[in-house]
C-alpha cells in the first residue's frame, strides 16, 4: 500500500510527497481521522488530492494512505429507500450513531452488512453464463425484485450455487469458472467506481416518452426514455418543485434525486418530506423505489462534485437489472461551481466567468451516460437525467446553461413572469424545445394521437403569433387589430389556459393521462377549427369569451376526472353547438 507526506492545504485540496506509486482517481485516506479523498493530479514531486471532508483540523505531516482502488460505491439489495451524501455515507445511520451533522472521520458502509435478504437461484450448476446474466434474485422491496447479476467481466460455467435462502450482501452466492481456470465467487454486494460509465451490450433510441403527466411537457416537449433534459430557471421559478413533481408522477421504476449543492433548509425540508409522500402508482411510499443523494451548499465542496457520478452509477446498475430509472439533479449549477473552486484552488488557468475549460468535457461525461439500452442481460431498460440548471440573474447565455445544451436534447426553460403570475408550470413555451418529438411520435400514433404532431406544431404556430401579435396590439391597441388576428389572440388564451396551465391542487389535474393529453388536444383542435368558421362567417372573436361552453373547455384539465374521456366529448359536442349558431347569426349579420 503506498503512503505520502502532506505538505501543502489549501481548503479541500492538498498536496503530499508520495512514497509509493499512486495512479489518477485513486481513492485515499488522509490523516489520523481518514478523511476521504481521491487522487486528481499527479507530478513527479506531489501527488494532489481532493478531500471529501472537512479539512479544518488537517496538520501538514499528515500521512495519505492509497487503497489501490478507484473511489466506488456500494451496490446491491438495500439501495432503495435510503438517503445517501456525495460519497454514499448513510445519512440516517450517521443521525442514528452520531447526531443531526456528518462530523469529521465519519463513515458507515452504504449497503447494511448484517440485513438478510430473501435468495431464489435461477440458475443451476453447471450452468454456463456470461456478464451481466442473473443468477438469482431478491424481493427488495414488494413491488420491486432485485436480480443478483454476474459481474461484466466474468463469464464461464457456474461450479456451485447457493440453495434458496436468506444470505445477507457479502455471503458468497455462486461459483463461477472461467476459461483460465480462475475460480470466482460471487455475493450480493458490488463495489463500482463512479467515474466510469457500466458497460451495455448496445445502445437504442428513445422510443417512448418518459411520461410526467404534466401536459405542457408531455404533449409540448417530450422527453424520451433513456434521453437527456436540462431544465434552467432563476430563482424562484418553481425548479425544486416541478422536479418533485416529476419524481412522482412520471412512469419511471426507480428514481434517483440527487440535491447537489442546494440550501440546507430546502434540502431538510426535501429529506423531511419524501418519505412522506405516497406512490400514485403502489399505493405505497414513494422512497421505497427512490434513493436521494443529499449534499449541501455546506457541505464539503469536493463531494458536491462527486455526487452527482455517484447517483449517475446507482441509476446504472437499476439500469442493468432491467428497470427504466429517472435522475433527477438539482442543480447543475452548483455543481459546476464546486469544479470552478476546486479549480481555484488548483491554480488552474480559468475560462469564461471563472469556469474550468474543461465544464463542457464533464457535463458531456454525466449527460452521455443517460441512454436507453439492451443490457448485457438482454433485457431493454433505460437511464433518463434531467438537469435543473440555476443560471444568475436567470441568463440562459451563461457558460453551464449553454454548454449543457449541447449535451440535451430537451430544454424546458422555466419563466420568472409566470411563476410571479402564479402560473404554474412555468415553462416558457417559446423558449423550450424538445428534440425527441420525432422519436416519441409513433408511440403517441399506437395510442390513438395520429395527428399528435400536426396539432402539437398547430399550438406551437398559434403561441409564436400571438408573442408577436401581442407586441403590435401594445403600440395600436388590441381592437384596433383585424378580426383574423384578434382570432388568434383569443386561441392562444384559450391554449394557455386549457393545455399550459395545471393545478397541482387538482385531484383531476395534479396528473393527467395521455389518453386525457390527446383528448384535450383534439378539442382544443376542434375549437380554433370552429372559430376560424365564426370569424369568416363575420363573427366577432371576442365574443367567443361569452359562450358558457368555453368555461368548461378551459376547466377541462381541472373538472374532467382521467377516466372520464367521454365529458371531454360532450365539450365538443356542445361547442360545436354553441359555435353553430355563432355562424349562422354571423352569416345573417353578413347578408
Amino acid at each position: 500500500m503506498s503512503t505520502a507526506e502532506v505538505y501543502w492545504i489549501n481548503g479541500p485540496v492538498i498536496r503530499a510527497r508520495a512514497h509509493g506509486v499512486f495512479r489518477m482517481k485513486e481513492a485515499v485516506l488522509v490523516g489520523d481521522d481518514r478523511l476521504a479523498g481521491e487522487v486528481i493530479r499527479l507530478s513527479p514531486d506531489a501527488v494532489t488530492i481532493q478531500v471529501f471532508e472537512d479539512t479544518t483540523a488537517l496538520m501538514p505531516g499528515a500521512v495519505v494512505e492509497g487503497t489501490g482502488l478507484g473511489l466506488a460505491v456500494e451496490l446491491g439489495p438495500g439501495l432503495l429507500g435510503q438517503l445517501f451524501d456525495g460519497i454514499q455515507r448513510p445519512l440516517k445511520v450517521i443521525a442514528e450513531t452520531h447526531g443531526d451533522f456528518v462530523g469529521v472521520g465519519q463513515s458507515a458502509p452504504g449497503i447494511d452488512r448484517e440485513r438478510l435478504w430473501p435468495y431464489v437461484p435461477t440458475l443451476a450448476e453447471g450452468d454456463r453464463v456470461n456478464g451481466g446474466e442473473a443468477l438469482g434474485e431478491v424481493q427488495e422491496t414488494p413491488e420491486l425484485v432485485h436480480r443478483v447479476l454476474v459481474p461484466a467481466d466474468v463469464k464461464g460455467k457456474i461450479t456451485w450455487m447457493a440453495p434458496a435462502g436468506d444470505y445477507n450482501v457479502e455471503a458468497p452466492l455462486a461459483r463461477i469458472l472461467d476459461s483460465a481456470g480462475e475460480e470466482h465467487e460471487i455475493p450480493m454486494l458490488r463495489r463500482r467506481a463512479i467515474r466510469s460509465p457500466r458497460p451495455v451490450a448496445r445502445r437504442l433510441t428513445p422510443g417512448q416518452p418518459l411520461l410526467t403527466g404534466q401536459r405542457i411537457l408531455d404533449t409540448l416537449f417530450p422527453i424520451g426514455k433513456g434521453g437527456a433534459g436540462e431544465m434552467p430557471g432563476g430563482f424562484g421559478t418553481g425548479k425544486t418543485v416541478l422536479q418533485q413533481t416529476i419524481a412522482k408522477w412520471c412512469d419511471a421504476d426507480v428514481i434517483i434525486y440527487i440535491g447537489c449543492g442546494e440550501r440546507g433548509n430546502e434540502m431538510a425540508s426535501i429529506l423531511r418530506e419524501f418519505p412522506e409522500l405516497d406512490d400514485p402508482r403502489t399505493g405505497r411510499k414513494l422512497m421505497e423505489r427512490t434513493v436521494v443523494i443529499a449534499n449541501t451548499s455546506n457541505m464539503p465542496v469536493a463531494a458536491r462534485e462527486a455526487s452527482i457520478y455517484t447517483g449517475i452509477t446507482l441509476a446504472e446498475f437499476m439500469r442493468d437489472q432491467g428497470f427504466h430509472v429517472a435522475l433527477v439533479a438539482d442543480s447543475i449549477s452548483r455543481w459546476a461551481e464546486a469544479l470552478r473552486e476546486i479549480g481555484g484552488r488548483l491554480e488552474e488557468l480559468p475560462a469564461e466567468e471563472g469556469y474550468p475549460a474543461y465544464l463542457p468535457t464533464r457535463l458531456a461525461e454525466f449527460f452521455e451516460r443517460a441512454g436507453r439500452v439492451e443490457t448485457l442481460g438482454g433485457l431493454e431498460a433505460s437511464v433518463t437525467v434531467i438537469g435543473a440548471v440555476s443560471p444568475p440573474g436567470g441568463d440562459f447565455s451563461e457558460p453551464v446553461t449553454a454548454h449543457a445544451r449541447r449535451f440535451t436534447k430537451c430544454f424546458w426553460a422555466l419563466d420568472k413572469e409566470r411563476a410571479q403570475a402564479r402560473f404554474y408550470p412555468a415553462i416558457h413555451p417559446l423558449q423550450s424545445y424538445s428534440g425527441y418529438v420525432d422519436d416519441v411520435a409513433r408511440w403517441w400514433q399506437d395510442r390513438g394521437g395520429m395527428h399528435w404532431q400536426d396539432r402539437r406544431a398547430r399550438v406551437l404556430t398559434m403561441l409564436e403569433q400571438q408573442a408577436r401579435l401581442e407586441k403590435m396590439a401594445k403600440i395600436v391597441g388590441r381592437d384596433a387589430l383585424p378580426a383574423e388576428q384578434r382570432l388568434i389572440l383569443v386561441c392562444a388564451d384559450v391554449i394557455t389556459e386549457t393545455l399550459l396551465s395545471q393545478s397541482a391542487f387538482s385531484e383531476n389535474d395534479r396528473y393527467c393521462t395521455p389518453e386525457k393529453q390527446l383528448a384535450m388536444l383534439e378539442l382544443l383542435d376542434q375549437f380554433m377549427d370552429l372559430a376560424e368558421e365564426a370569424v369568416t362567417a363575420g363573427a366577432d372573436p371576442d365574443a367567443f369569451y361569452a359562450l358558457p361552453v368555453m368555461r368548461k373547455v378551459q376547466r377541462a384539465g381541472d373538472d374532467v376526472a382521467n377516466d372520464d374521456l367521454d365529458a371531454i366529448k360532450d365539450i365538443g359536442r356542445e361547442m360545436d353547438e354553441a359555435f353553430a349558431g355563432m355562424t349562422r347569426a354571423g352569416t345573417r349579420e353578413s347578408a
